[in-house]
């Protein structure tokens, strides 16, 4: 099994009791996940002196060892993961028991981990190896996600312990909460699902989800749709059963089981495919959906590399991640969204740019910034995936992802990103061209302090004076006199207006 740590950046902190001998060379850890399934951390020390380095491989990836010391009894290093701008510190700590290193890591926000290394053959290093790409063709649109796609995703709240009986308990909730009408309509099981491939080369659910079919006509039955997930990588994310050499095979169980969303995450991909093949290794699976009876979104989800956004529709790409994992906090939120301005060319009915899925109501920021991070994501026209427990749901949770005026802003059918006007220091003016000629202006403050935000009229819908100004979170009309409007943002804070004549 592989341990993946979803995090922007991973600092490993490991000690290990004194021993003569080197701990140079190939080293494996194995752990048994509740589900039965095995991931596979491996280590590859090399040991000169008091200096460590060398590198460790998930199916996330290989990361170089760095800072790495050998101190007496403890041993230290530091491997890098996502962004470095917002770093995410892990210690890990561990002993050496005869021909054992005992580990155990304490994650912020994550459950501790515990594993047993061993001394390993340096073949588990080693990626499989690369498999013929097809020449670059464009697969065609499947006409899906004319409006960008709203539902809920499983990872943020769940991740590995997503399982059936949740599924069917999300889905029921969506229904009697409200979100569904409110046009959140995808149940999206993310990684974790995937048991073992049969004899032919078929894939099966694990122990977690005994009958995939059955689960997907409950969702349908509920009006819903179903989302599942996998990798063009041998490995997804968690270790799990991959789509590598499987593409067409796994396209045609999904529409046996009547799956209707595909998250494709890049993952192990990156241990056998360098960047430059991203865009044939996507291409594979879009077209094996593509020859499918039933239409399936396809969501790439590769972190923003190798200028997705330019090639994202030739593979029938319906959206395309353009950063790294978010977390539920206000730095990685704000980081990620106020950065996404730039690419609003890129983005249209059928095609979207995806800054990540939601945190709203998960409990790392508070309700103002819930709501940036609301109208933020409906301003970018970006997708709208629920990553909370929508059975627990507060009334502010429920009342921000279920206000259907901003909801309208993000479903606007002309298909037009927002992008930035103005910027004053921490304070942010941002539009958004809408149908019939409307226009949204979001006045974001990012400071720490309430701050008076002012608009000039003049700005928008041509120099004329809009006829009707709404505030979307007051749900009030606002009286647009004068030549300037002002407002009082609060900390982190939005105030989200649609204009109109």
């Amino acid at each position: 099994m592989r341990i993946i740590f979803r995090l922007p950046f991973l600092v490993l902190i490991c000690s290990f009791a004194s021993s003569a001998a080197s701990i140079t060379g190939a080293w494996s850890a194995s752990v048994a996940a509740s589900d039965g399934h095995v991931t596979v951390t491996s280590f590859s020390f090399e040991q000169q002196g008091s200096e460590l380095t060398g590198k460790v491989v998930t199916a996330g990836g290989e990361r170089p060892i760095k800072q790495g010391k050998v101190d007496g009894e403890h041993v230290t290093f530091v491997i890098e993961l996502g962004n470095p701008a917002s770093p995410r510190i892990v210690p890990w700590e561990g002993t050496i028991a005869g021909n054992e290193i005992h580990l155990k890591s304490s994650p912020p926000g994550r459950p501790v981990m515990e594993m047993v290394a061993k001394p390993a053959d340096p073949g588990v290093l080693l990626p499989p190896a690369k498999l013929p790409l097809p020449a670059l063709k464009d697969v065609p649109w499947n006409h899906l996600s004319r409006t960008p796609p709203m539902g809920w995703n499983s990872w943020n709240k769940f991740q590995g312990k997503v399982d059936d009986k949740t599924v069917r308990e999300i889905a029921d909730a969506m229904v009697r909460t409200g979100m569904k009408d409110a046009g959140y309509h995808y149940v999206n099981i993310d990684d974790t699902w995937q048991g073992e491939r049969d004899a032919q080369g078929k894939i099966h659910s694990n122990n977690k989800f005994p009958d995939m079919k059955a689960l997907a006509d409950y969702v349908h039955n509920k009006g819903l749709l179903i989302g599942i997930y996998s990798s063009p990588g041998p490995k997804t994310c968690a270790g799990y059963e991959g789509s590598f050499g499987h593409e067409e095979q796994d396209a045609q169980t999904y529409e046996d089981w009547t799956i209707d969303y595909l998250k494709y995450d890049w993952c192990s991909a990156g241990l056998i495919y360098s960047d430059e093949d991203m865009h044939a290794a996507y291409q594979k699976m879009g077209a094996a959906l593509a020859k499918l009876a039933r239409p399936v979104v396809f969501s790439l989800c590769q972190y923003g590399k190798a200028d997705v956004w330019t090639w994202g529709p030739k593979v029938s790409g319906n959206l395309w991640r353009t950063t790294g994992d978010i977390q539920d906090n206000w730095n990685s939120m704000s980081d990620i969204g106020f950065d996404q301005g730039r690419l609003a060319p890129y983005a249209a009915p059928g095609h979207w740019n995806d800054p990540d899925m939601l945190e709203i109501g998960n409990g790392g920021m508070t309700d103002d910034e819930y709501r940036t991070h609301m109208s933020l994501w409906s301003m970018l026209a970006a997708p709208l995936l629920a990553g909370n427990d929508v059975r627990a749901m507060t009334l502010a949770t429920m009342s921000i992802l279920l206000n259907k005026e901003v909801i309208q802003i993000d479903q606007d059918k002309l298909g037009k990103e927002g992008a930035r006007l103005r910027q004053e220091g921490e304070q942010e003016i941002w539009t958004r061209e809408l149908t019939g000629g409307a226009v949204a202006v979001a006045l974001f403050n990012r400071g720490e302090a309430p701050a008076a935000m002012t608009i000039k009229w003049a700005d928008f819908m041509g120099g004329k004076r809009p006829t009707f100004i709404r505030d979307l979170w007051k749900h009030d009309f606002v009286k647009g006199t004068g030549e300037t409007w002002t407002a009082t943002v609060p900390k982190h804070g939005v105030v989200l207006l649609r204009m109109s004549r």
